[in-house]
């Protein structure tokens, strides 16, 4: 008898348990529906609809990324527009007073009519006069896979990528910047997708002045009917070149005159110009050139880094590159002489002008700077070189003789005290026989050579073109350093504007070699360049 009352009394406590459980429950569920009425009803937007547009844009991102042979960039879509979202533990949630993260960051992407971008990659044949660019659009600009990596790359992310990809790749990559806007007024810089450099390198042998400056004056004609371009003339706007400065500096209408005029318009002196290599002019910042490398994730950086840095290296310089007889003060011939004449075989030399050339490998070129601990980088057919990069993706210390060859151009992306990276020895040095650089780079001692190559390898991140199907959470890439000091240019030129001053001043200055290098270098170390 005694159980059976215990037993009642158990189901009697179980029965209160249910019910006191059941009433906190339907509270919490009368609570949480009340706040989403409320939000909707004061503007806000319900955390579940939140949830589902962010998945919405996740995939719709990942479809545009996915396309592995992208011969067309879509424009931004509707959806790129961030509806100033608090992510919390993988959560949008609308706070009315949470801090905006993209303030000062938004960036509205023209959509200009297609003849300017996506109507010149369907030409391409002949975006190049004596190559078939077409495979190099394939898989978002960075071309074919490399198949055979042979060992010496790794097994994914390496591409055959051509060097004057830059506009597409930039393209490409900007869909997945987080703080895309569709509404123009609330963006700090708006980006022209303007593939300058593809477009004139058609015309660039053989024809007129007025075909290499026809799309030019186009696009200044576009821009000046857009009512973006009236708030700050142009000096919020951006493009991508995947060509050098010099291409888009013709000075006259003299038809013998190289290049088109495209930077010397009054309108695009309003605009800055990211570009492959930059000139002395205020408004144009070089960015890092397009290697091989195009990793998806974080971890596929680091692992590639460890293997850079730990590898052992049978050369102490080498150099991959060919002569340039016909030009005035090239010392592209004697650096091939003291390679080839380097003593204990310490010097390795990649001959891009012999049959079969290998220059354009990619296992081929970092087989050789992979094995070697200085890698030589004087000017060819102008002072900078897509070599520099490969060979810090390498992990092989980069030896210039020149200041404009990296130090007066990529200030955004390399450290500004530059001996702890790489190597200076002055041109005339070796063109006047001064020099031995086999005696010159023997003095670094191991140590230091380790110190300089953990430096090289930290570089490895910030100079590569990610791949668009993923992000990276750890690392900026090349792009993103771009846009973020492309924000912060544009946000300084308004605050010019809101004291009243000209904002012109300077912006398009030219004859800035030296305030560039400064800026990088230093004043103290600027005499030392000279």
């Amino acid at each position: 008898m005694e159980k059976l009352i215990v037993d009642g009394s158990h189901c009697h406590n179980q029965l209160w348990f249910i019910i006191r459980a059941s009433f906190v429950f339907c509270l919490v569920l009368l609570c949480l529906d009340y706040s989403v009425l409320s939000g909707v009803k004061n503007g806000g937007f319900p955390l579940v609809s939140q949830s589902l547009s962010g998945s919405q844009k996740t995939h719709k991102a990942t479809q545009l990324a996915a396309n592995d042979e992208i011969s067309v960039p879509n424009p931004i879509s509707n959806d790129a527009h961030r509806d100033l979202p608090f992510r919390e533990n993988n959560y949008n949630v609308t706070l009315a007073n949470v801090t905006d993260p993209c303030s000062g960051k938004y960036i509205y992407v023209h959509r200009l009519p297609t003849r300017f971008n996506n109507g010149v990659l369907k030409d391409c044949r002949n975006l190049i006069k004596w190559f078939n660019m077409c495979p190099s659009l394939m898989n978002s600009g960075f071309g074919p896979k490399v198949e055979k990596p042979q060992g010496v790359l790794s097994r994914k992310n390496w591409f055959e990528t051509n060097q004057f990809m830059l506009e597409l790749i930039f393209h490409q990559r900007i869909k997945q910047y987080k703080c895309l806007t569709n509404d123009s007024s609330m963006a700090s810089a708006v980006y022209v997708p303007f593939y300058a450099g593809l477009d004139v390198g058609r015309y660039l042998w053989g024809y007129n002045t007025s075909m290499r400056d026809l799309a030019a004056y186009g696009v200044a004609d576009w821009l000046r009917k857009q009512h973006e371009w009236n708030r700050m003339f142009g000096q919020d706007h951006f493009f991508v070149a995947g060509r050098i400065a010099w291409d888009f500096r013709r000075q006259t209408d003299n038809e013998s005159e190289w290049g088109s005029k495209l930077m010397n318009l009054p309108d695009f002196m309003n605009i800055t110009m990211l570009s492959i290599e930059s000139s002395s002019w205020s408004n144009e910042f070089a960015i890092p050139y397009p290697t091989y490398f195009h990793p998806l994730r974080d971890i596929n950086v680091v692992h590639w880094q460890k293997r850079t840095q730990t590898r052992k290296r049978r050369y102490l310089f080498c150099f991959a590159g060919a002569p340039r007889p016909t030009m005035k003060g090239s010392i592209r011939g004697e650096i091939i002489n003291q390679c080839l004449s380097a003593p204990n075989r310490t010097c390795k030399f990649l001959d891009c002008k012999a049959e079969g050339n290998k220059c354009d490998t990619p296992v081929e070129v970092i087989k050789v700077f992979r094995d070697c601990k200085f890698c030589l980088q004087p000017p060819g057919d102008s002072y900078t070189r897509r070599s520099t990069f490969d060979s810090i993706i390498s992990g092989c210390i980069p030896v210039f003789f020149h200041p404009y060859s990296a130090y007066a151009q990529y200030i955004w992306y390399f450290p500004k005290n530059y001996t702890k990276y790489s190597v200076y020895i002055p041109h005339n040095d070796i063109k006047n026989g001064n020099v031995s650089i086999n005696r010159a780079l023997s003095r670094f001692s191991k140590h230091r050579i380790s110190e300089m190559r953990k430096e090289v390898v930290k570089l490895i991140p910030k100079v590569i073109y990610a791949n668009p199907k993923s992000r990276f959470e750890r690392f900026e890439d090349a792009i993103d350093i771009a846009l973020k000091k492309v924000t912060e240019r544009v946000n300084k030129v308004g605050e010019v504007m809101k004291e009243g001053k000209d904002p012109s001043v300077d912006f398009a200055a030219g004859n800035q070699w030296k305030m560039k290098l400064a800026g990088i270098v230093g004043d103290q170390a600027l005499e030392t360049l000279f």
